[in-house]
C-alpha cells in the first residue's frame, strides 16, 4: 500500500513539472503569434521567459529521466544510469555504510553509553513480559521435541553415553562404591539375605544332600550310615548359615568385608575389573537391547515435558517465573551485576560488529546486486523521484529568468 501511495505522489509531481513546461510552450506560441502584429517589449520579455523556460525544462527533464530510464525509449549513451551502474552502486553503498556508520569512531561512543542490564530488568519485572518470554522458550522447546526423531535421539544419547564411558575409568567409581558399601555396613544386608536364601534352599533339599553323600561314599558302607552322615552334614550346614544370618559379628562377615575392601583397593590402584566393567556397560547401552525400554522412557519423558511446557500452572513454568522475577530484581538493584553485565555486552557486541562489519557491506552490495536493474531504478525513483521533479520545476523557472535577463541585456543595455 505504501508503494502505491509513493507512486501516486511521484506521478502527481511529474505532471506538475510537465504541466509547467506545457504552460511555457503555450505562452511561447501565443507570444510569438502576438509579436507578428505588435512589437511591444513586454511581449518580447514574456516570450523570452517562456522560450528559456522551455529549454531549461527540457534540459532538466532529460537529466532527471536519464538517471532512471532511456529518454523517450531512445538508447542514448550515458542514459539509464542507475540500471547500468547497479553493481557499482551496490558496492559503493556498502562501502559508504561500513565506512561512515560502522567505523570504530562512530560505534565506540554509542557502546560506551549502552545500558542494557537495568532496562532488561525493568522489562522482565513485568508479569506479561515474563509470560511472553516463557511462551517463546516453550514454543522453541516444543518445536524441538515434536521434530526430534525418537530413534536418532536415542542413538545420539546412547552414543554420547558410550563415548563418555570409554573416557572414564569405571573401576575408580566402582571402588568408591564398594568402600562406601562396607563403611556404611550395607554389605551385612547382602550377606544376611544370601545366608537366609542358602539356609532355605538346604532346608528344602535335604534329599539332595543325602543323594550327594551316597554318590561320594564308599560302596561298602550301608545306606543308613550314608544317611546318618548326610543328615549330620545337612544339620551342620543349616546351623552354620543360621549363625551367619543372625550373628552380625560372625567371622565370615569380617572376612567378606576385608575381601571387598581388597577388591576396592585393587580396582582403584590397579584398574582391577576395568575391562569387565567396560564390557558390561557397553552391553547395557547397546541400542538394540535397550531400545524397547528406553523408547518407553523417552515417550513418558516427552509427554511430561509437553505438559510442563503447555500448562501455565505447571511446576516448570512456575519455576521459570520465579527465576525470571529473581533475575529481574537483581538486574534492577545490583549495581555491580549491572556493570558486569553491561560491560560484557558492550565488549561482545563491539567485537562481533567490528569482526563482521564487512559482512554488512557485502549484504548491502549483494542485495542491490541481486535486484533486477529495472527494479533498482524503480525503487530509487520512488524514493527520490518526487524531489527530482523540483529540479525540473526549478530548471523551468531559472531558465526563464536567465532568458529574461539576456533579453533585457540585448534590447536595453547593449542597444
Amino acid at each position: 500500500m505504501r508503494q502505491i501511495e509513493k507512486q501516486k505522489e511521484l506521478n502527481r509531481y511529474k505532471w506538475f513539472a510537465t504541466g509547467l513546461f506545457i504552460l511555457m510552450a503555450v505562452v511561447f506560441v501565443v507570444t510569438t503569434y502576438m509579436q507578428r502584429s505588435n512589437d511591444a517589449h513586454w511581449i518580447g520579455l514574456i516570450r523570452a521567459f517562456a522560450e528559456a523556460g522551455m529549454v531549461g525544462a527540457l534540459a532538466d527533464w532529460f537529466a532527471v529521466t536519464a538517471l532512471f530510464h532511456h529518454p523517450l525509449g531512445l538508447r542514448i549513451p550515458h542514459t539509464n544510469l542507475i540500471e547500468k551502474s547497479q553493481q557499482k552502486i551496490g558496492n559503493n553503498l556498502g562501502d559508504f555504510v561500513v565506512g561512515n556508520f560502522l567505523s570504530p569512531e562512530n560505534l565506540k561512543p554509542y557502546f560506551k553509553n549502552l545500558r542494557i542490564a537495568s532496562r532488561a530488568g525493568q522489562w522482565l519485572s513485568q508479569a506479561h513480559n515474563q509470560q511472553r518470554l516463557i511462551d517463546e522458550v516453550s514454543h522453541i522447546l516444543l518445536d524441538i521435541l515434536h521434530k526430534a526423531e525418537e530413534e536418532k535421539v536415542l542413538r545420539f544419547a546412547l552414543g554420547k553415553a558410550q563415548n563418555m564411558l570409554t573416557e572414564m575409568q569405571l573401576s575408580k567409581p566402582a571402588a568408591g562404591a564398594v568402600e562406601y558399601l562396607v563403611e556404611q555396613q550395607a554389605h551385612h544386608k547382602i550377606i544376611t539375605y544370601l545366608a537366609t536364601e542358602i539356609g532355605g534352599f538346604l532346608r528344602n533339599n535335604k534329599s539332595m544332600v543325602r543323594e550327594r553323600v551316597r554318590k561320594e561314599s564308599s560302596p561298602f558302607l550301608p545306606a543308613f550310615a550314608d544317611n546318618m552322615i548326610a543328615d549330620r552334614i545337612h544339620k551342620g550346614m543349616m546351623g552354620y548359615f543360621a549363625e551367619i544370618e543372625h550373628n552380625m559379628q560372625h567371622p565370615l562377615r569380617e572376612e567378606i568385608a576385608e575381601k571387598l575392601l581388597q577388591i576396592g583397593r585393587a580396582m582403584e590402584e590397579d584398574g582391577y575389573l576395568e575391562d569387565d566393567l567396560q564390557n558390561i556397560m557397553q552391553q547395557l547401552l547397546d541400542y538394540e537391547k535397550v531400545e524397547p525400554y528406553v523408547g518407553e522412557i523417552w515417550d513418558n519423558v516427552k509427554q511430561g515435558l509437553v505438559w510442563e511446557l503447555t500448562h501455565a500452572e505447571s511446576s516448570l513454568q512456575s519455576y521459570l517465573r520465579r527465576s525470571i522475577a529473581e533475575w529481574a530484581q537483581k538486574l534492577q538493584q545490583d549495581v555491580a551485576l549491572q556493570a558486569k553485565a553491561d560491560g560484557w555486552i558492550r565488549v561482545q557486541a563491539y567485537r562481533q560488529i567490528m569482526r563482521n562489519r564487512h559482512k554488512f557491506g557485502e549484504l548491502i552490495s549483494n542485495t542491490v546486486g541481486d535486484w533486477e536493474g529495472r527494479e533498482l531504478s524503480n525503487k530509487l525513483e520512488l524514493e527520490v523521484g518526487k524531489d527530482l521533479q523540483f529540479i525540473r520545476v526549478n530548471g523551468t523557472l531559472v531558465g526563464g529568468l536567465v532568458g529574461l535577463i539576456l533579453y533585457v541585456i540585448v534590447h536595453f543595455v547593449l542597444v
